[in-house]
């Protein structure tokens, strides 16, 4: 049989530093966008889907560990270890606003509405800042058992996500009461998550898993256990595919019902720290220790003869993880179309 080749990816450079954070805009009428943070302090704005340079937001004096865009990828918004998290023009790279904190930022996300900004970092407390009156003191949710490293809104605002760098788990906040009312629970901190765009499901990783929640009851789904430690993480809901990278420099693409590797792809030169799918799915990109982006073709077809480690070693008893994750949640509601039952149940006796 020929061997498949490799995947040829394109390649961002202009970054000096390792990438820390991406995070792909929702399709506009003038396309989507994709924006990196990074060490070097330097977030830089790109086309998503060519990753073309179209800019770089200029201002912050350290290194930069989170980056977003709202909805209609007018305005950036960044968190940085110079204390501070800042809101962008988009379109002019002007500098809207800047929130002073009193320790590093580590994360930062527009609500849905897309008019308030959560941050959350080093000091261990979530900030709400109002982006209608910014001089507006910001809401604050104490209670984080550590330094928060990933923050993210759900239920159109309603709830919030958050993990710690050094503690396991994922913390559910209700937003009016400000209260922690669920705890996702994981063996290691997770480094990673992340809310399906179709609403259903929350990605994250810790340790060496990738795992799956209902986003609405928040039982566990799903749980893959890999040979490698994994960073991040990252879900194509519509496809049935999920990628993941870590500190094997490499970045794999999974079917989501069953675990199986689709693809392996190697050109990173250090671990892989990020990896996100751009919104329609068709391409994902990834963030690496080397300083470069590097964006990826999603492929359809089933990939058994891809270099690198076989399946068997790299899934690494993720269909019994499976199984054992479908009872636990039997009972809850997860509405799935006649077609995905039919592949998940494929999947759990193979």
């Amino acid at each position: 049989m020929e061997k498949k080749k490799a995947q040829v990816p394109l390649v961002c450079h202009g970054h000096s530093r390792p990438i820390v954070d991406l995070f792909y805009s929702p399709i506009t009428p003038d396309g989507f966008f994709l924006i990196s943070a990074s060490k070097d302090g330097k977030p830089m704005l790109r086309n998503g889907e060519t990753g073309d340079w179209i800019g770089t937001f200029e201002g912050h004096k350290g290194a930069v560990w989170g980056a977003c865009l709202d909805t209609p990828a007018l305005r950036a918004a960044t968190a940085s270890a110079d204390f501070s998290a800042r809101v962008w023009d988009a379109l002019t790279g002007d500098e809207l606003h800047s929130f002073e904190h009193k320790h590093i930022v580590r994360t930062c996300a527009f609500s849905e509405s897309t008019t308030s900004l959560l941050t959350g970092g080093s000091e261990k407390v979530l900030r709400i800042f109002d982006l209608v009156r910014p001089d507006a003191a910001p809401t604050e949710i104490d209670g984080s058992p550590g330094a928060v490293r990933t923050a993210v809104w759900l239920h159109s605002d309603q709830t919030l996500l958050s993990s710690c760098s050094d503690t396991g788990g994922v913390r559910v906040w209700d937003v009016r009461t400000k209260t922690i009312v669920r705890n996702l629970e994981t063996k290691s901190p997770c480094t990673s998550v992340e809310a399906s765009r179709d609403g259903r499901y929350i990605t994250t990783a810790d340790g060496n898993s990738v795992k799956f929640w209902d986003a609405n009851h928040f039982g566990l789904v799903k749980c893959y256990t890999m040979s490698e430690s994994i960073e991040s993480a990252s879900l194509e809901p519509f496809r049935g595919k999920f990628i993941a990278g870590g500190d094997d420099m490499w970045v794999r693409l999974f079917d989501f019902y069953t675990g199986n590797e689709i693809e392996c792809n190697k050109g990173h030169h250090g671990p892989v720290h990020c990896v996100r799918f751009s919104p329609g799915g068709e391409s994902y990109a990834s963030g690496s220790e080397d300083g470069t982006i590097r964006i990826w073709h999603t492929v359809e077809m089933m990939g058994d003869d891809c270099e690198g480690p076989n399946n068997a070693n790299w899934i690494g008893g993720s269909k019994a993880g499976v199984v054992e994750v479908m009872q636990k949640v039997e009972g809850f509601h997860i509405n799935v179309d006649p077609l995905v039952e039919e592949k998940t149940e494929k999947g759990i006796r193979q």
